[in-house]
């Protein structure tokens, strides 16, 4: 009895876990790898616009802000290729995507180099904090765009094959918790809570920002409320101090497996509302940087 319950968790926690942790955790170091570069781009642009090689109004000054802005209106093609159906057949979104990133940060570093961090005029200043307000309002569309574009089936389906392989669904006649039913009930009480919550502008900045802290605190509640009833089971069947760790283990990363799928699906629709409202704020902010970009440009070559 004892190995076959040892043989189902491991099984479980090998099948179950993994899949559910690892797009998560790549998701994460990419997100850490985009604002680190980000970081760097800008101290970068200040180290050089401190060698003092150039002045904004110069020749080649001159010249990095055309380069910049080139980029700047190039990134109006990724619109264009979603829209424009002769351009649907010339490669794959996720590329226009990625070379829209790379012109989103490219572009921008240009003009803020061009700028030596300096506002000459007000017409620069309007342009240069409306570009400033587009790059940084684009780096949070990422973060919300690469939260959703896997697609809410493909979690909800992760959630239900946890939840049957842990023994949780309601089919379910006996859960593999069964030796810790607090430990169960909270799991569910989470599920339950952060799954059928009413939905609302609130609701969905709550998830986005404050739920995976509610995920530890219920990860820790578990964790503690599974020491007794294991140490209980180990006792009445005899298991060794290494058994005990390992029963441990797999159940501390089944709980946190849980979890974290509950959270992901929870926060996809928190983030797709977001994502939509972040549409609605960023568009107005790329007319004004547009407008405000041919103003800046005749200025310059008018006086």
């Amino acid at each position: 009895m004892s190995s076959t319950i040892e043989a189902a968790a491991v099984d479980f926690a090998d099948k179950a876990a993994e899949p559910a942790a690892e797009p998560a955790r790549r998701r994460h170091y990419g997100d850490l790898v985009v604002y680190g570069l980000v970081a760097g781009l800008v101290v970068a642009a200040w180290l050089i616009t401190q060698l003092g090689l150039f002045k904004a109004g110069d020749d080649l000054g001159y010249w990095i802000g055309v380069a910049g802005g080139v980029m700047m209106l190039l990134l109006f093609s990724y619109p264009l290729r979603k829209y424009v159906r002769p351009l649907h057949k010339l490669g794959k979104v996720k590329w226009w995507f990625m070379v829209h990133m790379v012109l989103g940060i490219g572009g921008p570093w240009l003009i803020l180099v061009h700028s030596t961090f300096r506002v000459g005029s007000l017409n620069a200043g309007v342009a240069l904090y409306s570009m400033l307000i587009v790059a940084g309002s684009g780096v949070i569309g990422r973060f919300l765009y690469m939260r959703v574009n896997r697609g809410l089936t493909g979690e909800k389906t992760s959630l239900k094959q946890l939840e049957t392989r842990a023994g949780l669904a309601q089919s379910e006649a006996r859960s593999k918790l069964h030796f810790a039913p607090e430990v169960e009930a909270m799991l569910l009480k989470f599920a339950e809570d952060e799954l059928h919550a009413k939905g609302g502008w609130l609701t969905h900045l709550r998830r986005a920002t404050l739920l995976p802290l509610k995920q530890q605190y219920v990860y820790r509640q578990c964790d503690e409320a599974l020491t007794i009833p294991l140490r209980a089971m180990a006792k009445g069947r005899g298991w060794s101090r290494a058994q005990y760790i390992g029963r441990k283990r797999v159940a501390r990363r089944f709980i946190d497996s849980y979890l974290g799928s509950v959270v992901r699906v929870a926060q996809f629709t928190a983030f797709e509302r977001l994502f939509a409202l972040w549409h609605v704020a960023h568009v107005p902010f790329v007319y004004l940087l547009v407008i405000s970009a041919i103003v800046h440009v005749i200025a310059v070559h008018a006086y």
